[in-house]
């Protein structure tokens, strides 16, 4: 398919000049706008059999709009020339009869990015739903295959999702491009006479020669179902808890939202004023990388239009900056950090162990390879998760465990931080190994 898209990068481009051109005719004194399009399949699987096909093609265009400092907003599905002006009116009539503020509007012309590198980012897959249909089922009996004990699946999917946008804004900003994520995934049910356990697995990238063959994809679910049979409950305790990689990025994500602008100048976040405070362990670095090629969260600029630019977040163990748009930033006298829109690529670094050295370094513990709840108070940084995994002795795995919670508080998480595993998640734009945190409290019985 030469062109999937139902708009192209030419016409969107005009969309949103349309867009700036009238506002400003309007009386607007600044406007930023976007016109973007998308499409997507996604195909389920149970059982052998297929249970959904679905499409999705959608479009939008939205504007802000700004009278001196009061802003208003609007958006819309429909691309006529109509539509256009009315959804622009409507902004401006928001915008007059909002409050001002004295720190809204447009980031500085300096600011933004003035060049958008190729960071192959658009790879189409364009497998016809029978090859989608073939893909799962593979995927499926992989998972079917592990065991006996694995009774029954919830099925397998394969998705492709790709779009393409257009950003401009009044000081001469407009760029844009395609994206594309596609990926596999597959849940099975394993049972004993103790009951039943439910894993899955799943791989997502950009391009789809880099996602896991379906067979390993559903090998690894039936694998992970069939380990979690016959779960004990433990008592409760204080001991070294290991978190799993795929769900270790989840504390980089608690420590992304604690040093954003809007928690920030909310006051509402645990590492309040932590510029050049230890955060981690000092042999510990954290770094952006915006530009990576096939990134899950690769951009040129943000959704302001600011440049992106790789930098240390974290240089050994001290905090080295905020991730900051630019509204936020001119609340706490700052400048924009290019994260209008969220964190990109971050890049954790190990300390050499592979996950067989975490656990040995571990001694006794809980690895934790599931987290159910949001018991997570970002203002004071106390954190309690339901939680399921393994327990673990004298470095080795033990028995599985369920019905339990983890607590501790962040901060002090971070602190006892004492090992990073080489096994980086690689489905994530949170790059990081399993992590193995010194000392929680995890209560059960």
């Amino acid at each position: 398919m030469s062109e999937p898209f139902s708009h192209d990068q030419s016409t969107l481009q005009t969309l949103v000049n349309d867009m700036l051109t009238y506002a400003a005719r309007q009386g607007a004194t600044a406007c930023a706008a976007e016109a973007s399009v998308g499409m997507g399949q996604s195909i389920g699987v149970r059982k052998g059999e297929v249970e959904t096909v679905e499409y999705n093609r959608d479009k939008g265009l939205s504007v802000s709009v700004y009278l001196g400092q009061r802003r208003g907003n609007a958006s819309t599905s429909d691309f006529s020339s109509q539509a256009i002006h009315d959804t622009v009116d409507k902004a401006l009539t928001i915008a007059r009869y909002t409050a001002e503020d004295s720190f809204a509007g447009l980031p500085d012309r300096d600011q933004l990015a003035h060049e958008t590198p190729n960071l192959d980012l658009f790879h189409p897959w364009t497998q016809s739903v029978d090859d989608a249909i073939e893909l799962a089922r593979r995927c499926e009996s992989a998972a079917l295959a592990v065991d006996a004990r694995i009774t029954n699946t919830e099925g397998a999917s394969v998705s492709t999702q790709q779009s393409l946008f257009i950003h401009g804004n009044s000081l001469g900003f407009l760029a844009g491009y395609p994206s594309s994520r596609h990926g596999l995934s597959c849940a099975v049910i394993a049972e004993s006479v103790q009951g039943m356990q439910r894993d899955y697995w799943y791989t997502s990238a950009r391009s789809a020669d880099d996602l896991l063959t379906p067979e390993t994809v559903g090998q690894r679910a039936g694998e992970r179902a069939v380990r979690r049979l016959d779960a004990r409950r433990i008592k409760t305790c204080q001991v070294p808890v290991l978190f799993e990689a795929p769900i270790a990025s989840g504390l980089l994500s608690h420590f992304v939202s604690a040093i954003s602008g809007s928690h920030l100048y909310r006051k509402s976040s645990f590492l309040l004023d932590s510029l050049e405070q230890q955060i981690f362990p000092d042999w510990i670095n954290i770094r952006e990388e915006p530009h990576l090629l096939r990134g899950l969260a690769s951009s040129p600029f943000d959704n302001e239009g600011v440049r992106t630019s790789a930098r240390n977040i974290i240089t050994g163990g001290k905090l080295q900056g905020y991730f900051l748009s630019s509204y936020s930033a001119r609340k706490l006298g700052m400048t924009t950090t290019g994260n209008a829109g969220g964190s990109h690529n971050l890049l954790v670094n190990n300390s050499g162990e592979d996950f067989a050295g975490l656990l040995a370094r571990m001694g006794t513990g809980l690895l934790v390879t599931e987290l159910l709840g949001h018991g997570i108070n970002m203002v004071t940084g106390d954190y309690s998760r339901g939680a399921a995994g393994f327990w673990v002795e004298n470095g080795e795995i033990q028995y599985p465990v369920e019905e339990i919670t983890i607590a501790g508080n962040l901060k002090q998480m971070y602190h006892d931080i004492t090992a990073i595993g080489t096994d980086v998640e690689m489905r994530s734009s949170r790059q990081t190994g399993s992590i193995l945190v010194a000392n929680m409290t995890v209560a059960g019985d």
